[in-house]
């Protein structure tokens, strides 16, 4: 059921410019203080077409961080050969987005970093890109609900540390790692996630010679910085969360692999190598690099790459998260532990 809010005061404080700012956990690495969002008077100002008094969460769980569009959305983004690409580094991590029909595309995570969501669309199917460096999450989402096709934006709000998007259509929030609405008239509503996987830029380029591959957006970035450095090793500590940590002992850092509301640690599956249980199977190989260990992400340490199939092959939706952004998200959820 819904939960009515009280419609926020209007006013507005502008900030920096976008061309200046960073990230979100930037912000939170340099120190800035977060704002709870049900006491922020901008709301309004910055969505006039939202409807606060509707959403599906508890409000004062969202936290108000950087005015919405300071980490600019990329819409249409220009895509090339695989073969006339070059500057990324053979174990720097790509998004890899496969619509029948369409040529296999690539998204450096060196751009999804800065720019958080890419709209784009391929084989007739628009579709959303998207990559929270606070939890790790970067599922593939279709545009399309109820006949409409949808836009996003990054909205500067986080909840429990997770970016929440905004469509531009109606300017409803949406939880990114989950693909619901939250506030406003899409509240409830649910996107439907398509399979994508993270993977090398080697292992993409070396499968798809004749693949496409984001392009540089033309904007001021230090693409292929990482500034979040320590950030994967909890140095610092996520200052955005607050919840619960997971149970069973298990770092709140550690990767997990999230298949409907069952996860997968990482530490398992890299002992293991490969696991087949529930209708799933899920390799690990090494040879990815991290986008949120060191300075530059193309030396940083080996995550490895994780691909997940049914029992006959098929690329199955799932999601390589954050332990504590599982247990925030799906706190009933089942944690795939093995015998040991």
């Amino acid at each position: 059921m819904s939960m009515r809010v009280s419609r926020l005061r209007c006013g507005h404080r502008h900030m920096e410019s976008a061309m200046r700012l960073v990230p979100l956990v930037a912000v939170a690495i340099i120190g800035l203080a977060a704002t709870v969002a049900s006491a922020d008077p901008r709301w309004q100002r910055e969505f006039p077409k939202t409807d606060f008094e509707t959403t599906t969460v508890p409000i004062d769980e969202i936290v108000n961080v950087i005015p919405r569009d300071n980490i600019p959305a990329i819409d249409d983004p220009a895509m090339i050969p695989v073969g006339e690409k070059d500057g990324i580094g053979g174990r720097e991590p790509v998004i890899t987005v496969k619509i029948d029909g369409a040529l296999p595309r690539a998204y450096p995570v060196r751009y999804l970093t800065w720019h958080e969501i890419a709209n784009d669309e391929a084989g007739g199917v628009p579709f959303a890109v998207t990559f929270c460096p606070l939890c790790n999450s970067g599922p593939v989402f279709d545009r399309r609900l109820d006949g409409e096709v949808l836009s996003f934006g990054v909205s500067g709000k986080l909840r429990h540390s997770d970016m929440v998007m905004y469509d531009r259509e109606t300017e409803s929030w949406w939880q990114q790692a989950i693909g619901t609405g939250i506030v406003g008239v899409h509240a409830g509503a649910e996107l439907t996630q398509l399979p994508a996987w993270m993977e090398s830029w080697d292992e993409f380029r070396t499968r798809n010679p004749e693949g496409l591959v984001m392009a540089e957006p033309d904007w001021p970035r230090s693409y292929g910085q990482n500034p979040y450095v320590g950030y994967d090793s909890g140095r610092p500590w996520n200052r955005f969360y607050s919840g619960e940590m997971p149970p069973h002992g298990i770092n709140p850092m550690m990767r997990v692999v999230r298949v409907g509301e069952q996860a997968w640690p990482f530490d398992r599956l890299q002992a293991e190598g490969a696991v087949s249980e529930n209708g799933v199977t899920i390799t690990w190989t090494a040879g990815q690099a991290s986008a949120l260990d060191g300075a530059v992400i193309a030396r940083s340490k080996d995550v490895g790459t994780v691909r997940v199939r049914d029992a006959s092959g098929k690329d199955l939706p799932h999601d390589v998260m954050f332990a504590f952004a599982y247990h925030a998200f799906f706190p009933e959820g089942e944690w795939m532990l093995g015998s040991s």
